[in-house]
């Protein structure tokens, strides 16, 4: 079976940025997570999406 779900650490070293970052954007309802009682998760997928959606295309910098 396929694991999911990404704990903060895990989740913040896939998209490379500080563990207070992602709870920030988490706070901020910036990114896509999952609460599991106090514990907030973040699905691999939705992650996926996540940075497809955010992704700054060069063709906005080409004159």
């Amino acid at each position: 079976m396929e694991r999911r779900l990404l704990n903060v650490a895990e989740a913040a070293e896939m998209i490379n940025v500080k563990t207070g970052t992602l709870y920030n954007w988490v706070w901020q309802r910036k990114i896509p997570y999952v609460k599991t009682g106090r514990m907030v998760k973040f699905d691999i997928k939705d992650l996926d999406k996540w940075i497809e959606k955010n992704k700054v295309s060069l063709e906005n910098f080409i004159h």
